[in-house]
């Protein structure tokens, strides 16, 4: 009889705990905040408010659906969420270094809670696993010096009590989620976020001082389960 092996995710539990969580503010209630602009190419649907400061540009909407949410292009509510969003950044980016992850692939892993940081850019090449163990107020930070990437089809699992509201991606630059990217996590990022084709981010996706950009079919909802956060920085939706 030919037995088929089962493929268990390498466990790695990080030695320091995440002692203060990361508060979002008033752009919780966002699922895209820019700041120079944010333009749309394709029938991505944002579930949330949309809105950029200090530009005042919001183009591809139509194709693009907002529901549940409204357009704040400019505004005050815009300008409080950009700075709440850049507080938010800088307590991630505050917490003491965890286990160091530097040239390492997180596909394939399976991470408890804590800090994680790389040295340079962050890769997730297929599944990456965040088991809370049962502790459902459990937080990941993931702290990445340069970019983060992600490739066709990639996917963060959260299991065991994990919840998508306490998973931060601090990026020192510029974060590309890959075609069919199922992502979880707030993901904070100084320069531009690419959304490609048929990638979903369940959750808010905020941008500060950046371009955000949809390009063809994507799904970003406001369940408190994403955030994304962008500095000086351009968002693409391919």
């Amino acid at each position: 009889m030919l037995l088929a092996k089962q493929f268990i995710p390498l466990l790695i539990a990080a030695a320091i705990n995440v002692n203060a969580q990361v508060d979002l503010g008033t752009a919780l209630s966002f699922g895209v905040l820019g700041s120079s602009t944010v333009t749309n190419t394709g029938p991505t649907t944002i579930e949330g408010d949309v809105g950029v400061s200090p530009g005042t540009a919001i183009t591809g909407f139509p194709p693009g659906i907002v529901t549940d949410g409204t357009t704040h292009a400019g505004d005050a509510v815009a300008a409080q969420a950009q700075s709440d969003a850049l507080t938010a950044y800088n307590q991630a980016a505050g917490q003491s270094a965890g286990v160091d992850l530097t040239d390492q692939d997180l596909g394939d892993l399976r991470l408890t809670p804590g800090v994680y940081t790389f040295a340079s850019s962050a890769q997730l090449t297929g599944s990456l696993t965040l088991d809370a163990q049962g502790n459902t107020d459990s937080f990941w930070i993931f702290q990445i010096d340069s970019t983060l990437t992600t490739a066709t089809d990639s996917s963060v699992i959260l299991v065991n009590g994990a919840s998508s509201c306490n998973v931060f991606w601090q990026v020192g630059s510029s974060a590309t989620l890959g075609s069919g990217t199922a992502f979880s996590g707030n993901i904070l990022a100084l320069e531009s976020i690419t959304l490609v084709s048929e990638s979903t981010v369940d959750v808010v996706v905020l941008f500060v001082e950046s371009i955000v950009f949809f390009i063809f079919h994507n799904h970003i909802v406001n369940y408190d389960i994403i955030i994304v956060f962008f500095f000086h920085a351009s968002i693409i939706f391919l």
